[in-house]
């Protein structure tokens, strides 16, 4: 295949140019939305798990609007798989530190100076717990939905043949 036949093929997968530009614009909106949510779980409603699905939304969009690839998507799986374990052992470290550096004795047990209530940098380590849950989180939602192209794009290759 030519490189420019490739090109035009890459270009006409997925929706409308206009849906894509839409999406090109809302997916950081979504995103940043996300972030906000998980910076202020301790605040208000949301946290560490809702902002991760918002987040992984923004990616989930962008894919559903610009058509899968399949070499894309399983470079990305792997990528998306490596975050999550990296964001589940900061997990399990935040928790260890608990444990370790207080005289509680208690898995979890805070550390961190509480802040003052109602301020952002506040909850000792809560809202650092909530970044690194909704860094996992997104990645696993992520993955999941590439996961489930992926399936999807073999079978249809299986089917084709």
């Amino acid at each position: 295949m030519k490189k420019n036949e490739n090109y035009n093929q890459e270009t006409t997968k997925g929706m409308t140019i206009v849906v894509k530009k839409i999406c090109q614009f809302m997916a950081p909106v979504i995103f940043l939305f996300g972030i906000y949510i998980t910076f202020h779980g301790h605040l208000t409603p949301g946290g560490g798990f809702t902002g991760g699905v918002i987040m992984a939304s923004a990616f989930i969009l962008q894919i559903l609007s610009n058509g899968s690839i399949l070499e894309r998507l399983r470079s990305e799986k792997w990528r998306l798989e490596l975050t999550e374990s990296i964001a589940i052992f900061c997990f399990l470290t935040l928790a260890v530190l608990g444990l370790v550096l207080t005289a509680y004795s208690v898995f979890f047990a805070n550390f961190l100076d509480r802040g003052t209530f109602g301020q952002l940098v506040s909850g000792g380590i809560i809202p650092i717990g909530n970044i690194i849950i909704g860094v996992e989180v997104c990645a696993a939602i992520s993955s999941i939905f590439i996961a489930l192209l992926i399936f999807k794009d073999e079978e249809d290759e299986e089917e084709s043949r």
